[in-house]
């Protein structure tokens, strides 16, 4: 594994996941958030968005953490190794509120209310984003290390080789 996705819906641990995944292998980590957010809450513009994960995606080694649908494909088929958390809705918002007013490596600022935009969001993803990425998944499964995790658990279980 070289260039490892590890996408699904907000909460569901994925950074937490993908900071293990780097510890573990030693492949840089980036944070999609990162790349297309602001410390004042703004974002970049989708060009230098692009511009950045072109660069990103470009270098042999990487491990890339957030889902950013509009750019998916294009890192479906640079990656190897794809790492999907397919949780409950409710374990995700459960995610979500336990890091509220925490900082975090993976964003430029502290969340400290619920954004109810954001909570809409995780509850449709099921219906909104998983059959796009389910698809995905079934259009470059060949030459690629699938994993589907269906809980935090199965995701630490894989991880110490379980």
């Amino acid at each position: 594994m070289k260039r490892a996705l590890v996408i699904g819906p907000s909460g569901a641990g994925k950074s937490t996941f993908a900071r293990a995944l780097r510890d573990k292998t030693g492949l840089p980590l980036y944070y999609l958030d990162m790349l297309w957010h602001l410390p004042d809450r703004t974002t970049v513009s989708r060009q230098e968005f692009d511009g950045r994960l072109s660069e990103i995606l470009e270098k042999p080694r990487w491990i890339l953490d957030g889902n950013y649908s509009r750019t998916l494909e294009r890192r479906f088929v640079r990656a190897d190794a794809v790492f999907l958390f397919d949780l409950p809705a409710e374990d995700c918002l459960a995610g979500v509120r336990s890091r509220r007013g925490k900082p975090r490596e993976d964003m430029p600022w502290i969340e400290t209310e619920e954004d109810p935009e954001f909570t809409r969001w995780i509850t449709d993803f099921h219906e909104t984003q998983m059959p796009g990425i389910y698809a995905l998944l079934e259009q470059y499964r060949e030459g690629r290390e699938i994993h589907i995790f269906r809980s935090r658990d199965e995701a630490a279980m894989w991880l110490k080789g379980e």
